[in-house]
């Protein structure tokens, strides 16, 4: 059961990355931590190669990377980038980022669609006239350098950044818990090895991106479990979810029960209004059946007083008679 995975690049800048959506589909927790740090050559250490970057009237760029090290050592050289100089990207997505430092001009960008440098060369092969510099990583292969030879180009390959490891601290071995480990480059591997002299595999999965990588693995006596990219799977995140859709358990969500008791909330709730409104019709009731017995408890006491005003009205009269005679009496 994979809970938590280590990948070895920074943490995303966009809330809609695929590492995301992972993690909610898996119920896994992806842990950004890499394990490699990018730094650019200083302007003395670049003039030791004796390159001339204004030379050239093209760039070709295979990572974001080496986007951010080629203006920023053309800055620190003091060098001004002419308009007409064209920029030739691995990925679209790569080609976009270019416009952090100029002007984005369709006719002078071109990319490929694979991220593969084998899928960019026949675009480039189109602009046989063209001069390209290609910025490079201090650990690279000759790949590019072949395959520009191939189709007979005017090219230079030069190192304009390097990576060194990005040490763990020691608070950071310790609590080294991971179920799967993420590797984008062989400096990765390697970090992993000087960090943990002696790591054991075991039940720990691995995933790699990229042949040099792939290699880096199996090389170091460790076991690759997910390798990309494929064909089916071009991307990391791609290869990485076709395995966990295969090989993880995912519990089922307890929402019905959470549906049950929201229903049963809702039954006792009225339930309770039902009584109340019983309750308050009872008393309406009552109520209704005093009334008209206090009402005729008030007309009988109205009645009876009533009679005994009657009946002193009519010895009234009588006393009244009654002293007529006596009078009468007297005067005789």
């Amino acid at each position: 059961m994979i809970k938590k995975i280590l990948v070895s690049q920074p943490k995303p800048t966009s809330d809609k990355s695929p590492y995301y959506d992972l993690e909610a589909a898996y119920k896994v927790s992806c842990v950004f931590r890499p394990f490699v740090k990018v730094e650019g050559l200083t302007a003395k250490e670049f003039r030791q190669q004796k390159v001339s970057i204004l030379e050239h009237t093209a760039i070709v760029f295979t990572s974001r990377h080496a986007i951010d090290h080629f203006f920023l050592l053309a800055k620190e050289l003091h060098l001004n980038i002419p308009e007409t100089m064209k920029y030739f990207c691995v990925t679209e997505t790569i080609s976009l980022y270019i416009q952090k430092y100029v002007q984005y001009r369709k006719r002078k960008v071109f990319f490929g669609t694979t991220g593969k440098i084998q899928d960019l060369v026949p675009v480039m092969a189109k602009h046989k006239n063209e001069r390209y510099l290609v910025p490079m990583s201090s650990v690279h292969n000759d790949d590019v350098k072949n395959l520009l030879d191939e189709k007979k180009l005017h090219h230079t390959e030069c190192v304009m950044y390097r990576t060194v490891s990005n040490d763990l601290t020691p608070e950071e071995v310790k609590a080294f818990d991971y179920d799967m480990l993420v590797f984008f480059s062989p400096s990765g591997v390697q970090a992993l090895q000087k960090n943990i002299p002696g790591f054991k595999q075991g039940d720990i999965r691995i995933a790699a991106f990229g042949p040099s990588t792939c290699k880096a693995v199996t090389d170091a006596g460790l076991r690759l479990d997910i390798p990309a990219p494929t064909e089916k799977h071009p991307s990391m995140t791609s290869a990485l979810n076709a395995w966990l859709k295969e090989n993880q358990k995912i519990e089922p969500a307890k929402k019905p029960a959470a549906k049950k008791t929201a229903t049963t909330k809702a039954t006792t709730a009225k339930a309770a209004t039902t009584k109340a409104a019983t309750a308050k019709a009872a008393t309406t009731k009552a109520a209704t059946a005093k009334a008209p017995a206090k009402k005729a408890a008030t007309t009988k006491a109205a009645t009876a007083k009533a009679t005994t005003t009657k009946a002193a009205t009519a010895k009234a009269p009588v006393k009244k008679t009654a002293t007529k005679k006596t009078a009468a009496k007297k005067e005789a």
